[in-house]
């Protein structure tokens, strides 16, 4: 018997429960529109709150920070900006840790120019050498839209997610996105919020 060519595409980053066997059609709202960093309430398609984003405080560094919570409040993700780097880069930790025994991912830009981001790689948390890249985010042809695939490829088989930018009529930014059956959509939605931060950012400072 034949064997199928499509890979073997890894599904649960962040926890199983987050993984169910049908598509799962999030609706996320950004305020804070004028902002490069901003809070964003996640919803099911009945209006159920699935997962806030929230950053800590104020202050400097309040920014390079950023929590993914439950419904109740809990921290399910950290996500925490890298300076001093070359692409831009985040780091994505389990639960409200920042400690590398933690790290789950981490998502780069794939050049230097952010004025408006086409690609991030994804690397999950033992790809070390990340020759290549475990995820590619690439933004699709209608402005700040984009989708998730699996793998460097951007072949229709290897796409998990679809995300969908739409202006609602109160100025705030809304996202509409779609994740395939047994896709773990708290790391969806976490990709989708560090590709709209990335497309915010300034221009990385550099060490001299």
């Amino acid at each position: 018997m034949a064997q199928s060519s499509t890979p073997t595409l890894p599904r649960v980053i962040v926890d199983p429960r987050y993984c169910v066997p049908d598509p799962v059609y999030l609706a996320m709202v950004r305020d804070n529109i004028n902002f490069k960093y901003g809070n964003y309430d996640i919803r099911d398609v009945n209006g159920n709150m699935l997962f806030q984003v929230k950053k800590p405080g104020f202050g400097y560094f309040s920014g390079r920070k950023m929590f993914l919570l439950d419904g109740s409040g809990s921290p399910v993700l950290t996500m925490k900006e890298k300076t001093m780097t070359m692409h831009g880069r985040w780091k994505v930790y389990r639960g409200g840790s920042t400690e590398e025994c933690d790290l789950l991912y981490s998502v780069k830009s794939s050049t230097m120019q952010v004025l408006l981001t086409t690609e991030l790689k994804v690397f999950l948390g033992h790809n070390h050498e990340e020759q290549i890249c475990d995820f590619i985010v690439r933004l699709m042809k209608d402005e700040r839209s984009c989708a998730v695939y699996a793998g460097e490829s951007d072949d229709d088989d290897n796409m998990i997610t679809y995300m969908k930018h739409k202006k609602r009529s109160s100025g705030l930014d809304n996202f509409l996105v779609t994740v395939n059956p047994n896709v773990d959509y708290a790391f969806i939605a976490s990709l989708v919020v560090l590709f709209d931060v990335f497309n915010r950012m300034d221009p990385p400072t550099l060490m001299s």
